[in-house]
């Protein structure tokens, strides 16, 4: 448990701007679900207050909650010592209550300057531009970061969005300002940019800021305090000094869970790779509008390996792994496996062993309806020794089925269960042992774990060691550095479509990745 602090006691004739937040015994049921269980934090005035715990734990429920997009079901909500009913978001803002969310709120058809004013609520019928430029102007002076304001959300960078969600509520004068997942689209150099002024502008008691966040490194660099909610009940809270990334992993996932999450049961084994499996040339894939997204891509994957791929999101690794399973047609270029074409058919995947984890698989790699026995089996229900006849041996199926929920650690009510009653860390575990049987030789893996628990987290890392160890070629994208850095052994970087870096992983640094991630190569 992490030991719980004091806020700071402030006297009423030097009130800061930034204020102090408080959540008393904070409940919220749906039906007969309880996502938020009695829970009291405390945000002391000009300090980060980081909130962590896994996802489902109630983080965006209770600051949902604290903004009036929930009303709570019991308990209260208390601003510089005071309840009070934050009936909406309105209430919320006019209290200096401000929220930037994970998904982008800007209207693409207006200008910086226009989302800004937008971002009032209020504007009168005829906007006088000549004082609202001047405004505007002046409020650009004060922040952290800047942005032209005649610039278009589409001529913006998946970075710079995120910095205008962020100017939109700082031109809003907030008291506190909540942050949900603030860094998922940023490089390392603008999330320690962005994270280093907002902290900054904290502890000069401009606002107080409370983030909700994943990364621990976020949370020992640029927070005071933390608290770690576990299914809907606050784990533990105080401040960040008296913790450490071990003691708030325990804390995330339970003391009796702490052992597994840490232990590591693959080791990763010296060895050189081995003969090219994967060979993309000068590969073109278009995005959803018609627009180049993958533009000349050439990459190979060696047997022995893991090739990961860094970069901001949008920058298409989407459409190019869509593009190798067979889910996106290709404009233009080459893909081989063991030197031969490759169209991603279904007999091809068998022949040359090539398996697929896609980002969220219970859309992209199931079917919700059907049990977690026939989506383990969608790969060879109808080949032998499964299938003879035209019939299959359902029975045979199932048998093998429960061999692979006991040894991947799949939780399920059993195997005739539907696959869309599982948590999303057992679907992925299902998906997994069905893409392994048979030793697969190459993988094509994306965001494998994001939004699982840290068990699910380290059951799947090993499993994709384990099976470079033996031999199989994985390529991996992901939006997390470190999960890259610690898992591959060579790492590229895309950007607007291209490879503009490619270096092994042991001289890799989130310095040097994160100045090509953000345009260093062009």
């Amino acid at each position: 448990m992490i030991p719980q602090t004091s806020p700071p006691s402030t006297s009423s004739s030097d009130t800061p701007h930034a204020l102090h937040l408080e959540t008393y015994r904070l409940t919220k049921r749906f039906g007969s679900f309880t996502a938020l269980d009695d829970v009291s934090i405390t945000v002391r005035p000009g300090t980060v207050h980081a909130l962590l715990g896994e996802n489902g734990a109630g983080k965006s429920t209770l600051v949902k909650a604290i903004v009036g997009y929930h009303r709570p079901t019991e308990g209260s909500v208390l601003v510089d010592g005071r309840e009070h009913d934050i009936a909406s978001p309105v209430v919320a803002r006019d209290l200096g209550l401000g929220m930037v969310y994970q998904h982008f709120t800007v209207v693409p058809g207006m200008t910086v300057a226009e989302n800004l004013l937008l971002a009032r609520g209020k504007l009168p019928m005829m906007v006088d531009w000549k004082a609202a430029r001047a405004e505007l102007d002046a409020f650009m002076s004060t922040t952290p970061f800047r942005l032209p304001l005649d610039a278009q959300p589409g001529d913006l960078s998946a970075g710079e969005k995120q910095k205008l969600e962020i100017l939109k509520q700082l031109f809003l004068k907030p008291r506190l300002l909540i942050l949900d997942e603030p860094t998922s689209v940023l490089t390392p150099q603008e999330a320690d940019e962005v994270l280093g002024a907002l902290r900054d502008r904290a502890h000069a008691m401009e606002c107080s800021v409370l983030m909700i966040t994943h990364k621990f490194r976020e949370v020992m660099a640029y927070a005071d305090d933390v608290s770690v909610l576990r299914k809907g009940a606050l784990a533990a809270t105080g401040a960040v000094a008296d913790c450490t990334p071990d003691s708030l992993a325990a804390a995330m996932v339970g003391e009796s869970r702490s052992d597994a999450v840490t232990e590591n049961k693959w080791v990763r084994e010296a060895r050189e790779p081995g003969a090219v499996k994967l060979a993309i040339d000068k590969l073109d894939v278009m995005g959803d509008r018609g627009e180049p997204a993958v533009r000349a891509l050439s990459l190979s994957v060696r047997r022995g390996e893991i090739v990961g791929i860094a970069g901001v999101s949008g920058n298409g690794q989407r459409e190019l792994m869509q593009a190798l399973v067979g889910q996106r047609s290709r404009l233009g270029g080459q893909v081989n496996v063991d030197g031969e074409a490759f169209l991603a058919r279904r007999a091809e995947n068998r022949a040359r062993k090539v398996r697929s984890l896609p980002e969220e698989p219970l859309g992209n790699a199931c079917v919700g309806p059907l049990s977690v026995a026939q989506n383990m089996a969608l790969r060879s229900f109808d080949e032998a020794p499964w299938a003879s006849g035209g019939l299959v041996r359902w029975g045979a199926l199932r048998e093998r089925a429960r061999a692979w929920i006991a040894e991947y650690g799949v939780k399920t009510q059993g195997e005739r269960a539907a696959i869309r009653t599982l948590s999303g860390g057992n679907v992925q575990r299902a998906v997994l042992a069905r893409e392994l049987a048979g030793e697969a030789e190459l993988l094509l893996v994306s965001n494998p774990v994001f939004g699982l628990d840290f068990a699910a987290v380290a059951e799947i890392h090993g499993r994709l060691i384990a099976a470079r160890n033996r031999g199989a070629a994985v390529l991996l994208v992901s939006e997390d550095l470190d999960e890259l850095l610690a898992l591959a052994d060579r790492i590229v970087v895309m950007s607007e479509g291209r490879i503009v870096h490619d270096v092994a992983a042991a001289e890799a640094t989130r310095q040097s990745l994160g100045e090509y991630m953000g345009g260093k190569g062009h």
